[in-house]
């Protein structure tokens, strides 16, 4: 498995990854970008500030880029990086199929992306990916599997992943919604020919939500690599928008709150790759410190106290605006 060269590396950050969903197209729903980017956000802009993020991450020990096709450009910035950077071979590089882009780098589009898990969007997705990353993708991903997702019981789908897995692809699926765990055991039961399909799972886990965490320890104890998004909460965890017990922590600590939040979820077991999703150098390198944060009993319990009903936080999430 790609993620076997993680095992081998030393540096403290190196089980924290880069995600691009911030940066790979000029609207997302994170709060606070309208400070973190301003208003130029063309195509080369958003191109240079990836791959100064890239190097950033590099340079500081991070070894896990995640992208998907419904990032706006995040593929076709990495891949660009990349050819840039052909003497680095450490890498693993993960995607995602299973949503299109569709708001034509605009902000205000009716709709930013759209879902689909078919068969017949994987194959035509899977050539996209391919074309732009080539052999340097390690890791295609389902995109937000919920339990009534089709792609958790298309056997032809399923025959196919399987085939990309022969082939050396590694494969894996994200999940969303307040049913995290539940899709995630549904995943767990996919075989092929008797053998589990799936071998990695990313999935939401922070400070404000942490219902998949019981589903995710199974996940890591059935042999997956664990990858952690929205360890922020799309910002809610960052400052100003921290809650109070999440900035006393930091203030406790001399470093951010954010760093305080990651730092929560790369203390769990199953943990195996945290993400970023820093949209400035700043950010990344303060989202970095998570990795020397030393969380004690009692900073660990009133962090705990501080988790919300998953409808509650999902229902929140959904009404985050597209900035």
């Amino acid at each position: 498995m790609p993620f076997a060269r993680l095992a081998t590396a030393t540096t403290p950050t190196c089980h924290i990854g880069l995600g691009l969903a911030a940066v790979g197209r000029p609207g997302y729903i994170n709060l606070g970008r309208d400070q973190d980017l301003g208003e130029d956000r063309g195509v080369e802009t958003l191109r240079t500030r990836t791959h100064e993020l890239l190097d950033a991450a590099y340079a500081q020990g991070v070894r896990y880029f995640d992208a998907a096709r419904s990032y706006g450009r995040s593929e076709e910035f990495l891949a660009g990086w990349l050819n840039t950077r052909s003497d680095i071979g450490d890498v693993v590089v993960g995607s995602k199929w299973g949503y299109t882009y569709t708001a034509d780098w605009r902000t205000d589009a009716e709709a930013h992306e759209i879902k689909d898990h078919s068969l017949a969007t994987y194959e035509r997705q899977r050539a996209e990916s391919a074309e732009l990353l080539g052999d340097r993708l390690d890791l295609y991903q389902i995109h937000s599997v919920t339990p009534d997702s089709p792609a958790l019981t298309d056997k032809e789908l399923h025959g196919r992943l399987a085939e990309a897995a022969a082939q050396g692809l590694t494969v894996g699926f994200s999940t969303s919604g307040p049913a995290q765990a539940d899709a995630i055991r549904t995943a767990l039961a996919v075989t092929v020919d008797g053998e589990p399909l799936f071998r990695t799972v990313q999935a939401t886990y922070n400070v404000l939500e942490t219902s998949a965490g019981p589903a995710l320890a199974e996940a890591h104890d059935a042999g997956l690599t664990v990858i952690v998004k929205e360890g922020m909460a799309n910002g809610r965890l960052a400052a100003p928008h921290a809650p109070d017990a999440v900035r006393a922590i930091a203030e406790e600590a001399g470093l951010g709150s954010d760093a305080v939040a990651l730092a929560l979820v790369l203390r769990q077991p199953w943990a195996g790759v945290v993400l970023s999703g820093a949209a400035t150098a700043v950010q990344l390198s303060s989202n970095l410190h998570a990795a020397v944060v030393d969380l004690d009993d009692e900073q660990q319990a009133r962090l705990d106290a501080l988790a919300e009903a998953p409808m509650a936080y999902w229902e929140r999430r959904g009404q985050l605006p597209w900035h």
